[in-house]
């Protein structure tokens, strides 16, 4: 049988527990997604493509999907409809011999050129190829003042297929935005771009 200072532990438990379920929530919720490291942000606020698009379509005036791949990949690889391209960084002509591909360079104007687009309570839904470089721009906009910032964890064009039995082995078919049948376009509105103002060279 309880006794009354039992009964008075018990009762501030549970309120306890019942205040913090919000708290354990949103933890779970954030840490269940199995998000690899290079994917996480400070924010914690993670979607899938299919979820971000849910989201947008909810509220297309207050929700901005914010595409941070370069110019070249929203025009040529396509992008989803109604996104603004604000790049993370930008191609240059410049070959790294270690990477085996052209150099980027920061857009120094990044943060700038988000606050033309949206303000600090939009929803920002950040997408990139595959969740690699939105996890980097949420970092930034957070410590700009951004707390309502999405990074789309499959990106625009999915993970690699790791499958050598598969004819797509090494190939982004695996999720994203364009392999899950999700609205996209090459129609380009220079409207929704902000491009560099300088020559894209180092």
């Amino acid at each position: 049988m309880l006794t009354r200072s039992n009964r008075t532990q018990l009762a501030a438990l549970l309120m306890a527990t019942v205040a913090l379920a919000p708290i354990i929530a949103f933890a779970q919720a954030a840490l269940g997604r199995d998000v690899p490291k290079e994917k996480q942000t400070t924010l914690g606020l993670y979607v899938t493509a299919q979820e971000a698009f849910e989201k947008w379509k909810a509220d297309p005036g207050k929700v901005k999907i914010l595409d941070v791949r370069t110019p070249e990949e929203f025009i040529f690889i396509g992008h989803p409809a109604g996104a603004w391209n604000v790049p993370l960084v930008l191609q240059t002509h410049d070959w790294d011999a270690a990477k085996r591909h052209l150099a980027m360079k920061p857009n120094p104007d990044f943060i700038a050129q988000v606050k033309e687009v949206a303000g600090p309570d939009d929803m920002l839904l950040v997408i990139c190829r595959s969740g690699g470089r939105s996890a980097k721009a949420v970092n930034m906009l957070a410590e700009a003042g951004f707390k309502n910032a999405y990074t789309v964890t499959d990106g625009m064009e999915g993970d690699l297929v790791d499958d050598p039995g598969s004819a797509f082995h090494g190939k982004r078919m695996k999720n994203g935005w364009k392999n899950a049948g999700l609205p996209w376009t090459y129609d380009v509105d220079p409207e929704r771009m902000r491009l560099p103002a300088e020559p894209q060279s180092k």
